[in-house]
């Protein structure tokens, strides 16, 4: 497997330091620091493949770490806080992922019998070793980058073989029950893309529990080992995100800005904006520009509340 790490890292070599996008449908790959503030995000569904260094992920209390040769999959949007992090050589981190598609997903599931693996309670995101199969998949994809003409006609096949590799590992369930209706899994993920919708709104977990077809009790404890969060921390999450965005964007002060995240009192909106990113509203968005006058750093784009996936 070192020989198809090793052309993965010559072919992901051109990354930035930021989401880099191949020019294949769905396809990006990111390289070297990342800014705190743009690994606290709302990242959407994915494959990730680490091909140097590591990314420690975390979501509610949950922390999951990953390595070269090793994969991880977010089955549903998830608000969560990642850092990078060099090889113990010095190089710099390098990945690659691919964005989860729910119909190109049907369309495969259509040919093949459900994965194995998956208990009634698992989160929707894990990490697992990589295959030699799997890389070669990840090869053939990447290599489109230096035949551009032939992207159209081979990327979807190609994005096929990559989940289906997926499909086959200890990981598959979550594409199976994600893209299959009336499984625990899609139905609490039609509670996440409300919250994700109406973020700013009141919720009842009763309706979001309606929602999704399951007793208050059953939805707690799905959406909980779905995500690592109760629904109101969920939404939570996402509020104190929208609001560092538009912070950074100078969308507002700090109290028009809570109001418009949905908070009620800007008191409570600045202790836990501070609980959640470590300063209180104005003082983290005066940090974050002044990183960018440092030479050499990034300037401080607002954060991607609307989906990161490398």
């Amino acid at each position: 497997m070192e020989t198809q790490l090793h052309e993965l890292r010559y072919l992901a070599a051109r990354a930035e330091n930021c989401r880099t996008e191949t020019g294949i449908p769905r396809v990006a790959m990111v390289q070297g620091e990342i800014p705190e503030h743009q690994l606290a995000a709302v990242y959407d569904p994915m494959v990730n493949l680490i091909l140097n260094g590591s990314k420690t992920m975390t979501v509610g209390d949950l922390t999951l770490r990953y390595d070269p040769a090793t994969y991880f999959v977010m089955s549903v949007d998830l608000p969560a806080v990642g850092s990078v992090h060099p090889s113990a050589a010095g190089e710099p981190y390098l990945a690659v992922s691919l964005t989860l598609t729910p119909a190109i997903l049907v369309n495969l599931l259509a040919d093949l019998p459900k994965p194995a693996g998956g208990a009634l309670y698992d989160p929707a995101f894990s990490v697992a070793p990589v295959t030699p199969e799997l890389l070669d998949a990840w090869l053939r994809m990447l290599r489109l980058m230096e035949r551009p003409d032939e992207v159209a006609a081979l990327a979807p096949a190609y994005e096929r073989e990559i989940l289906f590799r997926v499909l086959q590992g200890p990981m598959g369930w979550m594409l199976h029950d994600i893209a299959t209706p009336d499984t625990a899994l899609s139905r609490i993920n039609l509670a996440i893309q409300w919250i994700r919708v109406h973020f700013a709104e009141p919720i009842r977990v009763e309706a979001l529990a309606e929602m999704a077809a399951l007793s208050v009790s059953a939805f707690h404890r799905h959406f909980k080992a779905v995500t690592a969060l109760s629904p109101l921390q969920y939404q939570k999450h996402v509020r104190l995100l929208h609001a560092r965005s538009k912070l950074l964007a100078g969308d507002g002060n700090a109290t028009s800005i809570a109001f418009g995240v949905g908070y009620e009192s800007p008191s409570q909106f600045s202790r836990e904006y501070a609980r959640q990113f470590g300063l209180p509203p104005s003082r983290d968005a005066a940090r974050l520009r002044l990183s960018a006058e440092v030479p050499g750093l990034p300037a401080p784009a607002p954060s991607p509340v609307g989906g990161y996936s490398v």
